[in-house]
């Protein structure tokens, strides 16, 4: 799949969920998957503590059907921030923190 645009990346990264849909281990290797890939496509990467928890699930179990939800909290948390430590080590705790039974 074509990773030019913001579009195909976030495309790209609901397929890959659709494919490999397990919560514990996957989710947190395709949100730094998603990061590498905008980053080295888009110079841009994603603010994860801008996102919800619960909005990014249901977003998450709402993509399988319409992709539009998860699309709208990606691209209003992307940053330009993508050599950030602090970014980084939020994106990797907030992975976590997502993935984690309430």
């Amino acid at each position: 799949m074509p990773e030019t645009t913001f579009d195909q990346i976030v495309d790209k990264y609901v397929e890959m969920n659709a494919a490999h849909p397990f919560m514990e281990g996957n989710g947190r290797s395709t949100r730094i998957w998603l990061d590498m890939i905008l980053k080295k496509r888009l110079k841009l990467c994603v603010d994860w503590s801008k996102i919800d928890k619960q909005e990014y699930l249901d977003a998450m179990i709402a993509n399988h059907t319409d992709s539009s939800k998860i699309r709208i909290l990606l691209q209003q948390a992307l940053t330009d921030r993508i050599d950030d430590r602090e970014i980084f080590m939020k994106g990797i705790d907030y992975s976590y923190y997502y993935e984690q039974e309430e």
